[in-house]
């Protein structure tokens, strides 16, 4: 669950980046978010 969530929001955020819409600093706030989800996962010993 966790895993699906993080990869939609780096998707959202690559999308941001390309097209040049950014809705302030939420994009990079999710993407964020992202990578702390991995981290805990791979920190806790769970496959990516």
């Amino acid at each position: 669950m966790l895993e699906t969530i993080a990869i939609i929001l780096l998707v959202l955020w690559l999308l941001g980046l390309v097209t040049s819409y950014t809705m302030g600093g939420l994009i990079h706030i999710l993407l964020v978010i992202a990578v702390v989800v991995i981290l805990v996962r791979v920190i806790q010993g769970r496959r990516i």
